[in-house]
């Protein structure tokens, strides 16, 4: 067995060699609405390693370019809310308009693009700067928000108006207003910036629209046996890089809609947790991770097989979720 030392020099080791192989992982950020607080979910053991404090009703949840930062909508703060994500302390907020509930980072990292629900905006920050450079007018009830590839349009959805706002970034102007089926709640670019995917909830639709002619091209619409369409209500949208397939949160329905890109035909519904919200891939997009609101738990999906392989229960009203890859 030999002696103590050498014994306590060896569980030494390998109690270092699992926090340095625990440190290294990629790791879900998960925003839990009810709770008020983020869970962090390493991949390699699907398990939460840690929960921590957040705002009031946190919602959208994205990081920094460098992942040195990570941005929290703390809806019923009227704040964005920054943290350091080596430490997962609040660093300080962000002015962000009434009610922020999604937004996105520009490719740069230099300005955050806020949707404010109860105002009817899009609130614009420098991230630099932390201040707000334009607040946009746009539909009512705007939730959705992207950025394009190049940096040159961002949308905004707005629920109540049925329509996605095209914002020129340079301007601020708002150049197009597109009508989409009833309340749009999240926007999706595909890796080449030419079309945008906009979910429409209570309308069980997605619009894929052209970008550069701002024309919708093609609607997606659901069939799922033993299920009545109120209930098939597609949020969150996650296209692979390749542009080969698209994955479509369907809400109450329970279940992750799998698109052929190429034939716009439906390859699967994978059923999942319960209310499921949004999605995030994993590293080179070999897991998918679904947030269940109702069933509080996250959902992991072999992108591979199109299997649902685990769920991990996390906090109440799981909302958004994010991946912070190992650096």
């Amino acid at each position: 067995m030999g002696s103590p030392l050498r014994r306590a020099t060896a569980l030494a080791s390998i109690c270092l060699l699992v926090a340095i192989t625990h440190a290294s992982a990629d790791e879900l950020y998960v925003s839990n609405e009810k709770d008020n607080t983020i869970s962090v979910i390493d991949t390699e053991t699907l398990k939460v390693t840690r929960s921590f404090s957040v705002g009031m009703r946190p919602r959208g949840i994205t990081f920094s370019p460098d992942y040195k930062h990570f941005f929290v909508c703390a809806s019923d703060n009227d704040a964005v809310q920054v943290y350091d994500t080596s430490t997962d302390k609040r660093i300080y907020d962000l002015p962000s308009g009434e009610d922020p509930e999604q937004f996105a980072v520009t490719p740069d990292g230099k300005k955050l693009y806020i949707a404010n629900e109860d105002n009817a905006v899009t609130t614009i920050v420098d991230l630099d700067e932390r201040k707000v450079i334009k607040q946009v007018d746009v539909g009512i009830e705007p939730e959705g928000m992207a950025i394009s590839p190049d940096n040159k349009v961002a949308v905004v959805t707005s629920e109540t108006t049925n329509m996605a706002h095209f914002i020129d970034t340079e301007t601020y102007e708002v150049t197009d207003n597109i009508l989409v089926d009833q309340r749009p709640r999240h926007a999706e670019f595909t890796a080449d910036g030419k079309h945008l995917w906009v979910s429409s909830e209570i309308g069980g639709s997605v619009s894929i629209i052209n970008v550069e002619t701002r024309k919708i091209e093609n609607k997606i619409t659901f069939s799922i046996s033993g299920l009545t369409e109120d209930v098939i209500q597609p949020v969150g949208i996650k296209i692979t890089k390749d542009q080969k397939t698209a994955f479509i949160a369907l809400g109450p329905a329970n279940r992750v809609a799998v698109v052929d890109i190429p034939t716009l035909q439906m390859k699967k519904y994978i059923l999942v947790g319960q209310r499921v919200w949004h999605l995030a891939f994993g590293r080179n997009e070999k897991m998918l991770y679904t947030t269940n609101g109702i069933s509080n738990d996250v959902t992991a999906i072999n992108v591979e097989t199109l299997k649902a392989t685990k769920s991990i229960t996390v906090g109440r009203y799981p909302w958004g979720i994010a991946l912070k890859p190992k650096l």
